[in-house]
């Protein structure tokens, strides 16, 4: 009876890759680390959108295949709109409360 009643306090996720029980919290540095890992890769894709071109030994050579290739600015700003709003969307759900409770 005592095992029924610990299993009711799980709620699952994701087809069961995610766990809950009931009641508890998000720690805070799991909340930190939504923050560090999103806006990291922010940094990182806006750094480096088009490719390493201020490095000494590869910098010509790619900004010679960006030349060759080409690239759309705005397909680089879309992804890093999808980004933001899936850094947001993890942010929420990860901060706000269990409907459960």
């Amino acid at each position: 009876m005592a095992e029924t009643e610990k299993q009711k306090d799980i709620h699952e996720y994701a087809g069961g890759w995610i766990s809950e029980r009931t009641g508890t919290e998000v720690p805070g540095f799991l909340k930190l680390a939504i923050l560090v890992i999103s806006g990291g890769s922010l940094a990182y894709f806006f750094l480096y959108m088009y490719g390493e071109t201020k490095n000494a030994e590869r910098g010509m050579l790619v900004q010679q295949l960006n030349a060759a290739t080409g690239s759309s600015a705005a397909f680089m700003y879309l992804v890093a709109a999808m980004i933001a709003i899936f850094a947001v969307i993890v942010a929420v759900f990860a901060i706000r409360n269990s409907p459960h409770e």
